[in-house]
Protein backbone atom coordinates (compact mmCIF):
# COMPACT_ATOMS: atom_id res chain seq x y z
CA UNK A 1 0.00 0.00 0.00
CA UNK A 2 1.26 3.28 -0.47
CA UNK A 3 -0.20 6.89 -0.31
CA UNK A 4 -1.18 9.26 -3.43
CA UNK A 5 -1.84 13.02 -3.23
CA UNK A 6 -2.68 15.65 -5.64
CA UNK A 7 -0.61 18.97 -5.88
CA UNK A 8 -2.17 21.18 -3.60
CA UNK A 9 -2.64 18.44 -0.52
CA UNK A 10 -6.24 18.68 -0.52
CA UNK A 11 -7.18 14.92 -1.90
CA UNK A 12 -5.16 12.17 -0.07
CA UNK A 13 -5.48 8.65 0.46
CA UNK A 14 -4.53 5.24 1.13
CA UNK A 15 -4.05 2.73 -2.14
CA UNK A 16 -2.17 0.45 -4.08
CA UNK A 17 0.10 2.66 -6.26
CA UNK A 18 1.55 1.49 -9.73
CA UNK A 19 3.62 2.83 -12.05
CA UNK A 20 3.00 0.55 -15.14
CA UNK A 21 5.87 1.22 -18.23
CA UNK A 22 4.45 -0.46 -20.91
CA UNK A 23 0.51 -0.58 -22.39
CA UNK A 24 1.06 -4.98 -21.29
CA UNK A 25 1.44 -3.66 -17.69
CA UNK A 26 -1.75 -1.48 -18.02
CA UNK A 27 -3.86 -4.56 -19.11
CA UNK A 28 -2.44 -6.47 -16.11
CA UNK A 29 -3.26 -4.40 -14.06
CA UNK A 30 -6.75 -3.55 -15.22
CA UNK A 31 -7.50 -6.98 -15.65
CA UNK A 32 -6.17 -8.13 -12.20
CA UNK A 33 -8.37 -5.42 -10.58
CA UNK A 34 -11.40 -6.59 -12.68
CA UNK A 35 -10.67 -10.02 -11.33
CA UNK A 36 -10.69 -8.98 -7.73
CA UNK A 37 -13.73 -6.69 -8.52
CA UNK A 38 -11.63 -3.54 -7.06
CA UNK A 39 -11.43 -0.42 -8.56
CA UNK A 40 -9.02 1.62 -10.49
CA UNK A 41 -7.81 4.75 -11.47
CA UNK A 42 -5.07 6.59 -13.70
CA UNK A 43 -3.55 9.76 -12.37
CA UNK A 44 -1.89 12.32 -14.06
CA UNK A 45 0.42 15.15 -12.87
CA UNK A 46 -2.40 15.30 -9.64
CA UNK A 47 -3.91 18.83 -10.72
CA UNK A 48 -7.43 17.67 -10.19
CA UNK A 49 -9.15 19.67 -7.10
CA UNK A 50 -11.87 17.26 -6.78
CA UNK A 51 -11.60 13.22 -5.97
CA UNK A 52 -11.36 12.21 -9.26
CA UNK A 53 -8.32 9.60 -8.18
CA UNK A 54 -9.76 8.32 -5.27
CA UNK A 55 -10.25 4.79 -5.15
CA UNK A 56 -10.13 1.50 -2.70
CA UNK A 57 -8.19 -0.29 -5.35
CA UNK A 58 -5.41 0.55 -7.55
CA UNK A 59 -3.86 3.93 -8.69
CA UNK A 60 -1.95 4.09 -11.72
CA UNK A 61 0.11 6.39 -12.49
CA UNK A 62 1.32 7.59 -15.62
CA UNK A 63 4.94 8.50 -14.97
CA UNK A 64 6.17 5.62 -16.34
CA UNK A 65 4.17 7.01 -19.92
CA UNK A 66 6.14 10.04 -21.48
CA UNK A 67 7.24 11.02 -24.20
CA UNK A 68 6.56 11.98 -27.87
CA UNK A 69 6.22 9.04 -30.27
CA UNK A 70 5.38 10.59 -33.46
CA UNK A 71 5.22 14.27 -35.19
CA UNK A 72 3.30 13.91 -38.32
CA UNK A 73 3.87 17.17 -39.83
CA UNK A 74 1.93 16.21 -43.40
CA UNK A 75 -1.00 15.83 -41.41
CA UNK A 76 -0.47 18.79 -38.23
CA UNK A 77 -0.74 15.81 -35.67
CA UNK A 78 1.57 14.44 -32.78
CA UNK A 79 1.42 11.35 -30.86
CA UNK A 80 2.24 11.31 -27.70
CA UNK A 81 2.26 8.37 -24.48
CA UNK A 82 -0.50 9.54 -21.73
CA UNK A 83 2.09 10.70 -19.08
CA UNK A 84 3.49 13.54 -21.47
CA UNK A 85 3.83 16.77 -19.72
CA UNK A 86 2.08 19.57 -21.59
CA UNK A 87 5.61 21.52 -21.66
CA UNK A 88 7.54 18.61 -23.08
CA UNK A 89 5.76 19.18 -26.58
CA UNK A 90 7.02 22.92 -26.50
CA UNK A 91 10.64 22.49 -28.13
CA UNK A 92 10.18 19.24 -30.80
CA UNK A 93 6.73 20.39 -32.01
CA UNK A 94 8.55 23.59 -32.78
CA UNK A 95 11.18 22.31 -34.42
CA UNK A 96 8.82 20.47 -36.61
CA UNK A 97 7.51 23.68 -37.60
CA UNK A 98 4.67 22.75 -35.26
CA UNK A 99 2.91 24.40 -32.04
CA UNK A 100 0.23 23.49 -29.50
CA UNK A 101 -2.95 25.03 -30.76
CA UNK A 102 -3.42 27.01 -27.31
CA UNK A 103 -2.74 26.06 -23.56
CA UNK A 104 -3.44 27.50 -20.48
CA UNK A 105 -0.87 28.52 -17.66
CA UNK A 106 0.06 25.64 -16.25
CA UNK A 107 2.25 23.03 -18.46
CA UNK A 108 3.15 20.80 -16.14
CA UNK A 109 -0.08 18.66 -16.33
CA UNK A 110 -0.42 15.09 -18.30
CA UNK A 111 -2.16 15.24 -21.69
CA UNK A 112 -4.11 12.52 -20.65
CA UNK A 113 -5.80 14.30 -17.93
CA UNK A 114 -5.93 17.77 -19.60
CA UNK A 115 -7.63 15.78 -22.05
CA UNK A 116 -10.23 14.06 -20.23
CA UNK A 117 -11.22 16.99 -18.15
CA UNK A 118 -11.55 19.22 -20.58
CA UNK A 119 -8.54 21.81 -19.54
CA UNK A 120 -8.31 24.64 -21.91
CA UNK A 121 -6.69 28.17 -22.49
CA UNK A 122 -8.12 31.36 -23.35
CA UNK A 123 -9.40 32.72 -26.44
CA UNK A 124 -13.21 32.88 -28.37
CA UNK A 125 -11.71 31.33 -31.15
CA UNK A 126 -9.82 28.17 -29.42
CA UNK A 127 -11.73 25.04 -27.61
CA UNK A 128 -9.91 22.85 -25.21
CA UNK A 129 -7.18 20.17 -25.07
CA UNK A 130 -9.96 17.70 -25.72
CA UNK A 131 -11.15 19.13 -28.91
CA UNK A 132 -8.04 18.72 -30.17
CA UNK A 133 -7.60 14.92 -29.50
CA UNK A 134 -8.23 12.93 -32.99
CA UNK A 135 -7.59 9.32 -31.88
CA UNK A 136 -6.33 7.55 -28.57
CA UNK A 137 -5.72 4.08 -27.51
CA UNK A 138 -7.05 2.57 -23.77
CA UNK A 139 -7.43 -0.14 -21.86
CA UNK A 140 -11.25 -0.81 -21.00
CA UNK A 141 -12.73 -2.27 -17.99
CA UNK A 142 -12.27 -6.01 -19.54
CA UNK A 143 -8.51 -5.59 -19.83
CA UNK A 144 -8.85 -4.96 -23.94
CA UNK A 145 -7.34 -2.85 -26.12
CA UNK A 146 -9.39 -0.31 -27.99
CA UNK A 147 -8.58 1.89 -30.95
CA UNK A 148 -10.71 5.18 -31.35
CA UNK A 149 -10.53 7.63 -33.79
CA UNK A 150 -12.32 9.67 -36.50
CA UNK A 151 -14.13 6.71 -38.54
CA UNK A 152 -16.17 6.13 -34.39
CA UNK A 153 -17.09 9.56 -34.22
CA UNK A 154 -19.62 8.60 -30.96
CA UNK A 155 -16.87 6.91 -29.76
CA UNK A 156 -14.35 9.78 -30.34
CA UNK A 157 -16.50 12.47 -28.74
CA UNK A 158 -17.18 10.54 -25.58
CA UNK A 159 -13.08 9.63 -24.98
CA UNK A 160 -12.95 13.58 -25.82
CA UNK A 161 -13.65 14.48 -21.69
CA UNK A 162 -14.02 11.24 -20.63
CA UNK A 163 -12.92 11.93 -17.24
CA UNK A 164 -11.08 8.67 -17.02
CA UNK A 165 -14.21 6.66 -16.86
CA UNK A 166 -13.77 4.50 -19.86
CA UNK A 167 -10.89 2.99 -19.41
CA UNK A 168 -6.80 3.86 -19.47
CA UNK A 169 -5.20 5.89 -22.22
CA UNK A 170 -2.14 4.82 -23.04
CA UNK A 171 -1.65 6.74 -26.64
CA UNK A 172 -3.14 9.96 -27.71
CA UNK A 173 -2.66 11.63 -30.90
CA UNK A 174 -3.65 15.41 -31.13
CA UNK A 175 -4.10 17.84 -33.93
CA UNK A 176 -1.76 21.19 -33.64
CA UNK A 177 -0.97 24.17 -35.56
CA UNK A 178 1.81 25.65 -37.20
CA UNK A 179 4.33 27.20 -35.22
CA UNK A 180 3.40 30.59 -34.10
CA UNK A 181 5.28 33.47 -31.58
CA UNK A 182 2.94 35.88 -29.08
CA UNK A 183 3.34 39.24 -28.01
CA UNK A 184 2.36 39.59 -24.54
CA UNK A 185 0.55 42.81 -23.11
CA UNK A 186 0.11 42.76 -19.24
CA UNK A 187 -1.93 45.57 -17.68
CA UNK A 188 -4.28 46.68 -14.98
CA UNK A 189 -7.31 48.33 -16.11
CA UNK A 190 -10.76 49.51 -13.94
CA UNK A 191 -13.00 46.49 -13.81
CA UNK A 192 -15.47 49.22 -15.15
CA UNK A 193 -13.36 49.67 -18.19
CA UNK A 194 -13.46 46.37 -18.76
CA UNK A 195 -17.15 45.42 -18.56
CA UNK A 196 -17.82 48.84 -21.18
CA UNK A 197 -15.55 47.39 -23.82
CA UNK A 198 -16.52 43.88 -22.91
CA UNK A 199 -17.14 42.18 -26.48
CA UNK A 200 -14.37 44.72 -28.23
CA UNK A 201 -11.26 43.27 -25.70
CA UNK A 202 -12.69 39.29 -26.41
CA UNK A 203 -13.25 39.45 -29.81
CA UNK A 204 -10.68 41.53 -30.49
CA UNK A 205 -7.40 39.10 -29.41
CA UNK A 206 -6.52 35.70 -29.77
CA UNK A 207 -6.07 35.68 -26.24
CA UNK A 208 -8.19 37.89 -23.74
CA UNK A 209 -8.09 37.16 -19.75
CA UNK A 210 -8.04 38.85 -16.94
CA UNK A 211 -8.34 38.58 -13.22
CA UNK A 212 -10.42 40.93 -11.05
CA UNK A 213 -9.29 42.02 -7.76
CA UNK A 214 -11.81 42.06 -4.96
CA UNK A 215 -9.33 43.49 -2.22
CA UNK A 216 -5.73 45.52 -1.95
CA UNK A 217 -4.41 42.16 -1.20
CA UNK A 218 -5.98 39.80 -3.83
CA UNK A 219 -2.84 39.96 -6.34
CA UNK A 220 -0.45 38.59 -4.42
CA UNK A 221 -2.39 35.80 -2.96
CA UNK A 222 -2.11 34.41 -6.97
CA UNK A 223 2.12 36.32 -7.30
CA UNK A 224 0.60 38.83 -9.65
CA UNK A 225 2.77 41.77 -10.07
CA UNK A 226 1.18 45.20 -9.69
CA UNK A 227 2.13 48.99 -10.14
CA UNK A 228 3.76 50.42 -6.81
CA UNK A 229 1.19 52.95 -5.40
CA UNK A 230 -1.68 52.15 -7.36
CA UNK A 231 -4.76 50.97 -5.57
CA UNK A 232 -5.87 47.37 -6.82
CA UNK A 233 -9.49 47.25 -5.22
CA UNK A 234 -12.30 46.69 -7.70
CA UNK A 235 -9.30 46.22 -10.71
CA UNK A 236 -8.03 44.09 -13.47
CA UNK A 237 -4.53 42.15 -13.93
CA UNK A 238 -5.65 41.89 -17.93
CA UNK A 239 -3.37 39.47 -20.05
CA UNK A 240 -3.41 40.08 -23.63
CA UNK A 241 -1.78 37.83 -26.27
CA UNK A 242 -1.48 38.30 -30.02
CA UNK A 243 0.14 36.31 -32.64
CA UNK A 244 3.46 38.16 -33.60
CA UNK A 245 4.93 38.78 -36.76
CA UNK A 246 8.15 37.52 -38.31
CA UNK A 247 9.15 41.84 -38.33
CA UNK A 248 8.60 41.76 -34.51
CA UNK A 249 11.61 40.74 -32.62
CA UNK A 250 11.91 38.72 -29.58
CA UNK A 251 11.98 40.52 -26.35
CA UNK A 252 11.71 39.25 -22.25
CA UNK A 253 10.74 42.38 -21.22
CA UNK A 254 8.21 41.38 -18.49
CA UNK A 255 4.53 42.55 -19.43
CA UNK A 256 6.13 42.61 -22.73
CA UNK A 257 8.03 39.72 -23.82
CA UNK A 258 7.36 38.26 -27.51
CA UNK A 259 8.46 34.28 -27.79
CA UNK A 260 7.83 31.07 -29.10
CA UNK A 261 4.22 30.28 -27.94
CA UNK A 262 5.12 27.86 -25.34
CA UNK A 263 7.03 29.65 -23.49
CA UNK A 264 4.77 32.62 -23.73
CA UNK A 265 1.98 30.77 -22.08
CA UNK A 266 2.88 29.26 -18.90
CA UNK A 267 3.30 31.48 -15.18
CA UNK A 268 4.52 30.67 -12.12
CA UNK A 269 1.93 29.38 -9.08
CA UNK A 270 2.61 28.23 -5.21
CA UNK A 271 -0.41 25.58 -5.13
CA UNK A 272 -1.88 27.72 -2.00
CA UNK A 273 -5.25 27.48 -3.27
CA UNK A 274 -8.37 25.63 -4.04
CA UNK A 275 -10.25 26.11 -7.38
CA UNK A 276 -13.93 26.48 -8.46
CA UNK A 277 -14.25 27.29 -12.25
CA UNK A 278 -17.42 27.26 -13.88
CA UNK A 279 -18.74 28.08 -17.83
CA UNK A 280 -21.30 29.64 -18.64
CA UNK A 281 -22.52 30.57 -22.16
CA UNK A 282 -20.47 33.10 -23.60
CA UNK A 283 -23.90 35.95 -24.31
CA UNK A 284 -24.13 35.99 -20.79
CA UNK A 285 -20.83 36.40 -19.75
CA UNK A 286 -20.75 39.84 -18.61
CA UNK A 287 -23.87 39.40 -16.89
CA UNK A 288 -22.41 36.51 -14.60
CA UNK A 289 -19.46 38.37 -14.07
CA UNK A 290 -21.19 41.38 -12.89
CA UNK A 291 -23.80 38.92 -10.74
CA UNK A 292 -20.12 37.22 -9.15
CA UNK A 293 -18.32 40.57 -8.40
CA UNK A 294 -21.32 41.94 -5.92
CA UNK A 295 -21.52 38.05 -4.39
CA UNK A 296 -17.64 38.03 -4.33
CA UNK A 297 -18.12 41.58 -2.22
CA UNK A 298 -20.45 40.39 -0.18
CA UNK A 299 -18.40 37.11 1.04
CA UNK A 300 -15.07 38.73 2.04
CA UNK A 301 -12.85 37.84 3.69
CA UNK A 302 -13.92 34.36 2.22
CA UNK A 303 -14.07 36.03 -1.21
CA UNK A 304 -10.27 37.57 -0.98
CA UNK A 305 -8.66 35.51 -3.92
CA UNK A 306 -8.99 37.09 -7.56
CA UNK A 307 -11.61 35.78 -9.76
CA UNK A 308 -9.98 34.59 -13.34
CA UNK A 309 -12.38 35.27 -16.20
CA UNK A 310 -11.38 33.41 -19.83
CA UNK A 311 -13.64 32.36 -23.17
CA UNK A 312 -13.45 28.94 -24.77
CA UNK A 313 -15.15 28.02 -28.15
CA UNK A 314 -17.75 25.30 -28.88
CA UNK A 315 -17.01 22.03 -29.29
CA UNK A 316 -18.65 18.19 -29.42
CA UNK A 317 -17.44 16.36 -26.87
CA UNK A 318 -20.32 15.02 -24.61
CA UNK A 319 -19.02 16.23 -21.42
CA UNK A 320 -17.08 19.09 -22.43
CA UNK A 321 -18.68 21.99 -20.83
CA UNK A 322 -18.02 23.30 -24.04
CA UNK A 323 -20.39 21.23 -25.92
CA UNK A 324 -22.58 23.25 -28.83
CA UNK A 325 -21.45 26.37 -27.13
CA UNK A 326 -18.70 28.97 -26.41
CA UNK A 327 -18.21 29.79 -23.34
CA UNK A 328 -17.18 32.34 -20.78
CA UNK A 329 -15.15 30.60 -17.74
CA UNK A 330 -15.11 32.03 -14.21
CA UNK A 331 -12.72 30.73 -11.83
CA UNK A 332 -12.50 31.52 -8.05
CA UNK A 333 -10.71 30.26 -5.11
CA UNK A 334 -11.01 29.04 -1.43
CA UNK A 335 -7.96 29.47 0.91
CA UNK A 336 -6.39 26.30 2.11
CA UNK A 337 -7.04 25.84 6.34
CA UNK A 338 -10.25 28.61 5.71
CA UNK A 339 -13.99 27.35 5.82
CA UNK A 340 -14.68 28.66 2.57
CA UNK A 341 -17.33 25.98 1.54
CA UNK A 342 -20.62 28.32 2.20
CA UNK A 343 -19.06 30.72 -0.32
CA UNK A 344 -18.16 28.36 -2.52
CA UNK A 345 -21.90 27.18 -2.45
CA UNK A 346 -22.69 30.66 -2.63
CA UNK A 347 -21.09 30.58 -6.01
CA UNK A 348 -22.70 27.80 -7.13
CA UNK A 349 -26.29 28.71 -6.56
CA UNK A 350 -25.85 31.89 -8.46
CA UNK A 351 -23.91 30.52 -12.04
CA UNK A 352 -26.34 27.51 -11.64
CA UNK A 353 -28.63 30.39 -12.68
CA UNK A 354 -26.92 30.98 -15.71
CA UNK A 355 -27.17 27.07 -16.50
CA UNK A 356 -23.17 26.64 -15.92
CA UNK A 357 -21.25 23.66 -16.35
CA UNK A 358 -18.30 22.06 -14.78
CA UNK A 359 -14.41 21.79 -14.95
CA UNK A 360 -14.32 18.46 -13.74
CA UNK A 361 -10.61 18.97 -12.22
CA UNK A 362 -12.06 21.27 -10.67
CA UNK A 363 -14.50 21.87 -6.88
CA UNK A 364 -17.72 21.75 -7.81
CA UNK A 365 -21.45 20.84 -6.36
CA UNK A 366 -22.95 19.35 -9.77
CA UNK A 367 -26.10 16.87 -9.34
CA UNK A 368 -27.46 14.18 -11.46
CA UNK A 369 -30.43 16.02 -12.31
CA UNK A 370 -28.04 19.13 -13.27
CA UNK A 371 -25.87 16.77 -15.09
CA UNK A 372 -28.86 15.69 -17.56
CA UNK A 373 -30.09 19.09 -17.93
CA UNK A 374 -27.02 21.17 -18.63
CA UNK A 375 -25.18 18.29 -20.94
CA UNK A 376 -27.56 17.22 -23.39
CA UNK A 377 -25.49 14.06 -24.19
CA UNK A 378 -24.64 12.67 -20.78
CA UNK A 379 -27.06 9.87 -20.89
CA UNK A 380 -25.31 8.98 -24.55
CA UNK A 381 -22.00 9.41 -22.83
CA UNK A 382 -22.87 6.94 -19.73
CA UNK A 383 -24.53 4.27 -22.34
CA UNK A 384 -20.99 4.26 -23.81
CA UNK A 385 -19.24 4.43 -20.55
CA UNK A 386 -21.06 1.30 -19.41
CA UNK A 387 -20.27 -0.69 -22.41
CA UNK A 388 -16.66 -0.10 -21.81
CA UNK A 389 -16.67 -0.67 -18.50
CA UNK A 390 -19.59 -2.85 -17.27
CA UNK A 391 -18.42 -3.76 -13.78
CA UNK A 392 -17.87 0.02 -13.15
CA UNK A 393 -13.82 -0.52 -12.47
CA UNK A 394 -13.38 2.86 -13.67
CA UNK A 395 -15.69 4.99 -11.41
CA UNK A 396 -15.17 5.60 -7.77
CA UNK A 397 -17.47 7.53 -4.43
CA UNK A 398 -17.11 11.04 -6.61
CA UNK A 399 -18.43 10.13 -9.93
CA UNK A 400 -20.28 7.12 -9.32
CA UNK A 401 -23.48 9.13 -8.36
CA UNK A 402 -23.34 11.25 -11.54
CA UNK A 403 -22.64 8.25 -13.87
CA UNK A 404 -23.39 4.83 -12.65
Amino acid sequence: MGTWTNWVGNQSFAAEVAAPASEAAVIEHVRRAAAAGTGIRAAGAGHSFTPLIETSGTVLTTDGLRGITRIDGARSRVTALPGTRIGEFGEPLWDAGLALANQGDIDTQAIAGAVATGTHGSGLALPSFSAALRACRLVNGQGDVVEIDGSQPELLRAAQVSVGMLGVMTSLTLEVAPAYRLAERIEHRPLSEVLARWDELFSGHRHFSFFWLPSEGSAQLYGLPTPPGQRMTDTCFVKVYDEAGDDVADSATPGRRVDRAHRIYPAEFEPNFHELEYFVPVERGREAVEAMRELMLRSQPAAIFPMEVRTTAADEAYLSPNYRTATTVISVSGTPGFDYWDYLWDVDRLLGQFGARVHWGKLHFLTREQLAARYPESEHFIAIRRELDPAGLFLNDHLRPLFA
